[in-house]
């Protein structure tokens, strides 16, 4: 069973994705974002057809604890940010966290 690519973000970063054809999508306004992106995150991490949920670094800061912790810490599905500070060495641990084994790593 194929699993599909979930966005969660703003108007201006789901678009993109939706144009490339990913089906699957919560957007939520940046001025609703303290109050409804917990719900939409929950949400998308409970549907079985995902497997992979990508988000704006910058949009975990508005997310509640108890919802940050399970997003960043689901294997299935996984979480990936986009943006940020957090550059190559993010990426690197969301690959190395998703798949188990570090795939940048030199010998």
């Amino acid at each position: 069973m194929s699993q599909e690519i979930a966005v969660v973000g703003s108007p201006d970063f789901t678009t993109g994705f939706r144009l490339a054809g990913v089906r699957k999508f919560e957007t939520v306004a940046d001025d609703d974002k303290p109050e409804q992106l917990d719900e939409a995150v929950s949400g998308v991490f409970e549907d079985n057809d995902v497997g992979i949920v990508v988000m704006h670094d910058d949009d975990l800061e508005h997310l509640s604890r108890d919802v940050r912790e399970t997003a960043e810490t689901s294997i299935e599905p996984t979480l990936v940010t986009l943006g940020g500070s957090a550059g190559a060495s993010g990426l690197r641990d969301q690959i190395k966290r998703a798949i188990g084994i570090d795939l940048m790593e030199e010998d």
